[in-house]
């Protein structure tokens, strides 16, 4: 019993002699951070679509039976190289008859001008009428016109050569072969005998709302270059770096959206074609901006809000307006200056008016900072 009592005592004793400590010092540890003046880069980040610059489907100008076929699947190729070769023969033997009928039509105009000639000299001696004169006239001009039309079957005939030997018409990668050796293509067919897509260089188009195309368009007027950078679907991975190009000539009422193009050199080829990317257009930076981490901003009863620390160590709700972030940062363009010391760890437990304990203070972005170099890199793309 005795022992008991002891122990009880004895427990009372720890709980009584801490419970004070646990609780004096007063208020609850917090972590804090101080609003600084920094610059800010006001970023539009939209999903949009490689859309490569020239896009076309090789068809045949005539037809034939397909003999050669000269490219690889997925191959890069040149404006000019050799794609597909479609059998010459029937248009080589309709060239030689065309040339055979020139001929022939070419012999039949000399005799009628040399008649011409001599028909010519007896009418001046008076000794054949006028009428077989210009009877033979028009004989020749009948044989000029058709050595002019044998002439233009020739041509004819030679582009059909030409068709026969099919070469890319631009340059880029040509995609899955449509037709094999031996199939028989006519000049109506619309399947086609390959794809050429451009990728060096290409663009993004992408869309972005109404209500953010004013800004666009001031810095356009402005005659600034708007930097746009490509990054992979799930926004993890740069891919290349471009500028805007064009903005469309109307707003899609259906959504509120407006299409822009982007240009990206793509020397690489990290754009791939229909490819989805997201892109991040610079459309200004903000300088001396009041600049907060982005923790320390709540939303709540009164609005947006942080917890602006007193000189007494006490906790006020402070209503803020914000701005724009960069996911590390937030501007804040009301309710706050530089210098003023804001909660950002520890959030959960405060109300208004609380005691707080200052545990840590964190900075605003560490100058190493994943998002202090992508600010860098915007703000040095805007200069």
């Amino acid at each position: 019993m005795a022992l008991a009592l002891i122990l009880g005592l004895f427990v009372w004793w720890r709980h009584s002699g801490t419970a004070p400590q646990a609780h004096g010092g007063g208020g609850v540890a917090v972590g804090v951070a101080k609003a600084v003046s920094g610059s800010m880069p006001e970023v539009l980040d939209e999903l949009g679509t490689v859309t490569p610059i020239t896009t076309v489907t090789v068809l045949p100008q005539i037809s034939g039976y397909i003999t050669q076929v000269a490219f690889t699947e997925g191959q890069s190729v040149t404006a000019g190289q050799f794609l597909v070769q479609i059998d010459p023969r029937p248009y080589q033997i309709q060239l030689e008859q065309y040339q055979a009928a020139l001929a022939k039509d070419s012999a039949a105009l000399a005799q009628a001008r040399s008649d011409l000639a001599r028909y010519q000299k007896l009418a001046a001696q008076d000794s054949i009428s006028a009428q077989q004169v210009a009877d033979q006239q028009f004989l020749v001009a009948q044989d000029e016109a058709a050595t002019k039309s044998d002439q233009a079957n020739i041509d004819s005939a030679k582009l059909d050569l030409v068709y026969c030997h099919i070469t890319s018409p631009i340059t880029g990668r040509v995609g899955l072969r449509l037709v094999d050796i031996g199939n028989y293509v006519t000049s109506g067919s619309s399947t086609g005998l390959a794809v050429v897509t451009s990728i060096s260089p290409t663009t993004v188009i992408f869309s972005v709302s109404q209500t953010d195309l004013a800004p666009v368009l001031t810095r356009l007027g402005q005659g600034a270059q708007l930097p746009a950078t490509a990054y992979s679907s799930d926004d993890t991975t740069k891919l290349e770096d471009g500028t805007l190009s064009a903005v469309d000539s109307q707003i899609d009422t259906s959504t509120g959206m407006v299409k822009l193009r982007a240009d990206f050199p793509n020397a690489d080829g990290a754009l791939f074609p229909n490819e989805f990317v997201n892109v991040h257009l610079l459309v200004n930076t903000l300088q001396n901006a009041t600049l907060v981490p982005t923790q320390a901003v709540q939303t709540g009863a009164p609005g947006t809000y942080v917890y602006l620390v007193q000189p007494d160590n006490t906790v006020r709700v402070q209503p803020v307006t914000t701005g724009p972030t960069d996911g590390t940062n937030t501007v804040i363009t009301k309710g706050l200056s530089a210098g003023d010391v804001v909660v950002t760890d520890g959030v959960d437990r405060l109300s208004d008016g609380m005691k707080v304990q200052v545990a840590n203070t964190t900075a605003v972005a560490s100058a190493d900072s994943p998002a202090a170099q992508r600010h860098r890199h915007h703000t040095a793309a805007a200069q």
